[in-house]
């Protein structure tokens, strides 16, 4: 049976807290959420929401993004496939927010 996606987010939120030297406590009193269900989260049998995730991450001072770009070679590594490199896009730049008429 496959991994499961809460099942890598778990691991990977598990290892940076405990990488950090942190405990479940601190980390669900930054993150606003309860112990029992980060501990959850953890284990794989929650599914986080996208704010909840994104509570996490801010909690452990990591981007969302680096959360799901671990998880995605987790799953790349078990399929046995490997990812190509990032291709860096073209951005345009943000228009000026325009100040009240006064």
């Amino acid at each position: 049976m496959p991994v499961l996606l809460r099942t890598h987010l778990g691991e990977v939120i598990r290892e940076s807290r405990k990488d950090q030297g942190r405990t479940l406590r601190d980390v669900s009193s930054s993150a606003r959420v309860s112990l029992g269900y980060l501990s959850e989260v953890e284990r794989g049998e929650k599914e986080a929401s996208s704010e909840l995730l994104a509570a996490i991450c801010e909690a452990l001072h990591m981007p969302l993004s680096q959360l799901f770009a671990e998880v995605s070679d987790r799953f790349a590594e078990e399929e046995g496939t490997t990812l190509a490199p990032p291709v860096a896009l073209p951005v345009r730049p943000r228009p000026e927010a325009q100040a009240p008429a006064a």
